[in-house]
């Protein structure tokens, strides 16, 4: 018995192919189902396509060499019809959430180098395009500015969120794709519902009494919730007593207060606590001007002694006159002669 391995390409059976299968399968399904996922903005719908992935590419794996099963597996899962429409998000969140205003192509091209880990060429061939036509898809995928520039920041949260998800699988998540898996290398084919999360509990048929019911109810809430206002003095006025439905009791005559604050209390409370708590500088504070005025002097600011102002002329001596005046007394025994 030979051990040679097989040269690549040949299609001779391998022996050792099963458990090469299973643990190629191992290794790609928590990538495949982000990707799907991601591809298809559903992760049951994700999971329904790579369960179908995983069952077809068993017969593609006897005829194809080990080297060939990346792209013709990558190639396969995104040639699924649950992957061909995404569904939209309501309310944009994370990063990823985003995606969806990208175009079928691009968002492959981009899951391709984020979720799967694969270089240029490899994803370019994955896509069946060159590599220069997969790099001009990559860059359109890019996170970018209002003003079109690159964003590497958004690129990088991307990028985390991505590689997050395929780290943080649900264990639930990850025993149905184990499932999944062991269905697809014993050739059994997984339906779409199988793949899905299953009920735990069957939804059972509605009474036919049951909306009836709540819809009488519900009349019945609004009628007594309008009687309140019809009816004099309304049910709870009724209930409450007195004509107007309110009872009236006078109070009882208030007692002692049990303490008050003493004196040292109400002056702390007093707004110019400080001001009371420092007589001193209370009386100081009503003569600052004066202060004020002192401080200046001592400081030379202002001179110590008012200037000297100039006397003004001295007034003429009694009964002299000046040149050219009429005398007060002739003029007034003029007067008196007339």
């Amino acid at each position: 018995m030979s051990s040679e391995a097989p040269a690549p390409g040949s299609s001779a059976p391998r022996p050792n192919a099963p458990a090469a299968l299973s643990a190629f399968l191992r290794g790609v399904e928590r990538r495949g189902a982000v990707l799907a996922e991601l591809q298809a903005g559903d992760a049951a719908a994700g999971d329904a396509a790579l369960a179908a992935a995983m069952t077809g590419f068993r017969a593609l794996a006897a005829q194809a060499a080990l080297s060939e099963w990346p792209s013709r597996f990558w190639s396969l899962l995104l040639t699924q019809p649950g992957l061909r429409q995404r569904t939209p998000v309501a309310i944009p969140v994370e990063v990823t959430d985003r995606l969806a205003e990208l175009g079928s192509g691009p968002r492959a091209a981009l899951l391709l180098r984020l979720a799967a880990g694969l270089n240029e060429n490899e994803a370019a061939a994955v896509l069946g395009v060159a590599p220069p036509t997969y790099r001009l898809a990559l860059q359109r995928a890019l996170p970018r500015h209002a003003d079109g520039r690159a964003d590497p920041q958004a690129w990088q949260q991307l990028r985390e969120q991505v590689h997050r998800r395929i780290k943080t699988l649900p264990p639930e998540r990850l025993q149905r794709l184990a499932q999944a898996r062991e269905a697809a290398l014993q050739g059994v084919a997984v339906t779409a519902s199988a793949a899905r999360p299953r009920v735990a509990a069957a939804k059972r048929p509605r009474p036919r009494w049951l909306m009836p019911l709540l819809w009488s109810l519900l009349a019945l809430c609004a009628l007594a919730f309008a009687a309140t206002f019809w009816w004099p003095g309304g049910f709870a006025g009724r209930w409450l007593g007195g004509p107007d439905g309110v009872t009236v009791s006078a109070l009882p005559e208030a007692a002692a207060p049990a303490d008050r604050y003493s004196r040292e209390a109400g002056l702390i409370a007093h707004r110019d606590f400080e001001l009371l708590a420092d007589p001193q500088g209370l009386a100081a504070s009503d003569d600052l001007e004066l202060r004020s005025w002192l401080a200046a002097r001592d400081a030379g600011t202002i001179p110590a002694q008012a200037p000297a102002v100039p006397l003004e002329a001295a007034p003429p001596a009694l009964g002299t006159a000046p040149a050219g005046a009429v005398p007060q007394g002739s003029e007034t025994d003029t007067q008196e002669g007339e």
